[in-house]
């Protein structure tokens, strides 16, 4: 092997040549354990915080009554850990901040997670939970996923499910508490039950339905069981549910509507022709060179020519209620009887019986039977 060669090998970086062995370095221990905070054998380097810290939160008009009421077990709860709190009823506010005596640094947060909490209608001995150190809390806001009003409050009501029903499921299998209030879920639990809980949250705001989130969490909590699948892929095991495109009923078109999608517009190249504007239109009829005052006073008279001839068809409505209706004439022609009469033999025939001057003189229409029948006055009588 060349010099060239040689130096063209590429070789690794061992990182940890200089590395010594720490004491934690060892498979036996947990780090992912979290420890308490013991006062006693954990201490600060200058025995106490160097300045004060606090966190401040506002609550809502309707939560007024009840902070009043609980803040003693509160004051109580938070003194243990050298934390002091303030209810501020004016401004409607919530403080807490640390004192000379508080050792353990991270308290103030949980404190500070504490009255977020009671402000998003949180009971207060569920609140207090937070103050453990295996305890976590987050609040999701899921106003703003939704753009829709109508669909938001569906997708929420669906996270909740029939009687709260889907919120207790995933509240056992998260082992989390969840409540829903407005625009905001809070979730208190540990790490990975948070995580859970607001993957399932998110997607239920994005249409997916929790129960399939739910199915896939039983699943794998039942997979946790089994020590032999602790270190294998779980993905076999879980389902994949697939979006499907649901075809929805198209409506019902009209005739017009038809012949319009029937009717398909020859192609053509060049573009449409550019519709006139506005100026152009007021040039063309003259408007453009007319001062302010006189388009007010053309644009009055067409209003009131349009006023007239409305008030007029009106008045023509309303006169034609007082029309009389036509009569429709009658068929005075007879379709049973035939009218093919020998007239002049019928002339004969009277004429030979010998009748009177008067009756020679008599129309024929006399002796013709015309269909009409004369009706009969009756004489009334007189009493």
């Amino acid at each position: 092997m060349s010099d060239n060669e040689a130096s063209n090998v590429i070789t690794k970086k061992n990182h940890n040549k200089y590395r010594r062995d720490k004491p934690w370095d060892n498979d036996e221990v947990n780090h992912w354990e979290i420890q308490s905070w013991d006062p006693q054998s954990d201490s600060l380097p200058g025995g106490s915080l160097l300045e004060e810290s606090s966190f401040a939160t506002l609550f809502p008009k309707y939560r007024e009554k009840y902070l009043r009421e609980t803040w003693p077990i509160i004051t109580r709860a938070l003194d243990k850990h050298n934390i002091k709190c303030e209810l501020n009823l004016v401004e409607g506010s919530m403080t807490v901040f640390t004192t000379k005596k508080t050792s353990d640094p991270y308290i103030i947060l949980k404190a500070r997670d504490l009255i977020k909490l009671l402000a998003r209608s949180i009971p207060a001995n569920q609140a207090l939970k937070i103050l453990q150190d295996d305890t976590h809390a987050e609040i999701i806001k899921i106003g703003g996923m939704v753009r829709n009003k109508e669909r938001f409050v569906k997708r929420r009501q669906r996270l909740i499910g029939p009687d709260g029903a889907t919120l207790k499921a995933l509240e056992l299998l998260t082992e989390c508490y969840i409540l829903v209030q407005g625009n905001t879920v809070a979730v208190m639990g540990g790490i990975k039950g948070i995580k859970q809980a607001r993957q399932v949250i998110v997607e239920c705001m994005k249409n997916i339905h929790p129960v399939y989130n739910i199915k896939r969490l039983m699943i794998m909590k039942e997979l946790a069981k089994d020590p032999k699948l602790a270190n294998e892929d779980w993905s076999r095991f879980l389902p994949t549910f697939k979006k499907k495109n649901v075809q929805r009923k198209k409506p019902k078109l009209d005739e017009k509507q038809k012949e319009k999608m029937q009717k398909k517009k020859a192609y053509t190249p060049f573009p449409p022709v550019q519709l006139p504007s506005k100026i152009d239109k007021q040039l063309d009829s003259g408007e453009y060179f007319l001062s302010e005052r006189q388009r007010k006073a053309k644009k009055l008279a067409e209003k009131q020519e349009k006023s007239i001839q409305k008030s007029v068809e009106r008045r023509m409505e309303r006169e034609k209620q007082f029309e009389a209706p036509t009569k429709k004439k009658k068929d005075t022609t007879d379709t049973g009887k035939s009218n093919d009469l020998d007239l002049d033999s019928l002339k004969n025939k009277f004429a030979a019986a010998g009748g009177s001057s008067k009756r020679k003189a008599d129309s024929v229409s006399d002796y013709v039977d015309d269909g009409k029948k004369k009706k009969k006055k009756k004489k009334s009588k007189k009493s």
